[in-house]
């Protein structure tokens, strides 16, 4: 089997060199090149003849949007596939990168094996038979990225503890909804068992990254996500409300 040939352009070295590292521990996947901005990385798809692109959207000399543009030139066969991976998780930098032809848009932090698996999916499969705008919400986003594009538009840092503990939260939730009714008793310590902490400082954490997210006077983000208003700056909820509230409105995407 011929193996998927990768190039992998982010101006963020560490993250580039990751991608790179986990990659190249597939046999399945030859990663051809790597890129820092879009000049070098248009000048790569040219030389190394890539089948999959993975593309940051911000990125010095020439963006993301500006390499997804100038792509459009090359002829069908020339073109590689691209995955946008970027920490922009606006609908509207989303629907743009897919209108000029990103198959699979993935929001940092990404999870590499789901990374994988789109890379997998697209170069054995070509592009999906429905349009590309499904990664606005279909295939496209899994429930980590989708996680990460809520937590993003509310403030809620990547770096600090919290974020972490709340995405574990929420996925537990949804795969064994009866726990946010034990939440003390099963919740936080299944997530500090994982972690290798505490149950305390699972709570305090959490707690923390709600407090963040209200702070920065975001909420009208999670109100637009539900189309409807679920929450209200001067009124934080619970951990336990938060988590029901997001697990509750993610398994209703998921089922949809």
């Amino acid at each position: 089997m011929n193996k998927i040939r990768v190039l992998i352009v982010d101006d963020n070295e560490e993250l580039r060199l990751t991608m790179a590292q986990y990659l190249r521990q597939q046999q399945e996947i030859d990663v051809v090149g790597e890129a820092s901005n879009g000049m070098d990385a248009l000048k790569q798809v040219r030389e190394k003849k890539a089948d999959v692109m993975l593309l940051d959207m911000i990125m010095p000399a020439l963006d993301g949007f500006g390499v997804l543009t100038q792509l459009q030139r090359l002829s069908a066969d020339q073109r590689p596939y691209v995955i946008a991976v970027t920490a922009l998780g606006r609908d509207d930098f989303i629907r743009r990168a897919v209108d000029l032809g990103a198959v699979y848009y993935m929001i940092k932090p990404i999870d590499l094996p789901v990374l994988l698996d789109r890379i997998r999916e697209v170069a054995r499969g070509g592009l999906p038979d429905s349009p590309p705008s499904a990664a606005l919400g279909g295939p496209a986003l899994s429930l980590d990225d989708r996680l990460s594009n809520l937590f993003l538009g509310m403030g809620i840092p990547a770096h600090i503890k919290g974020y972490q503990y709340l995405r574990e939260a929420i996925k537990q939730v949804i795969a064994n909804p009866g726990m946010i009714n034990g939440i003390t008793k099963e919740l936080y310590p299944a997530i500090a068992h994982r972690f290798g902490t505490s149950s305390s400082k699972v709570e305090r954490a959490i707690r923390h990254a709600i407090e963040v997210a209200w702070s920065r006077g975001r909420v009208d983000t999670l109100n637009k996500a539900f189309g409807c208003s679920v929450a209200q700056p001067d009124d934080k909820p619970t951990n336990g409300e938060f988590i029901a509230l997001m697990a509750d409105k993610l398994s209703l995407e998921r089922s949809a």
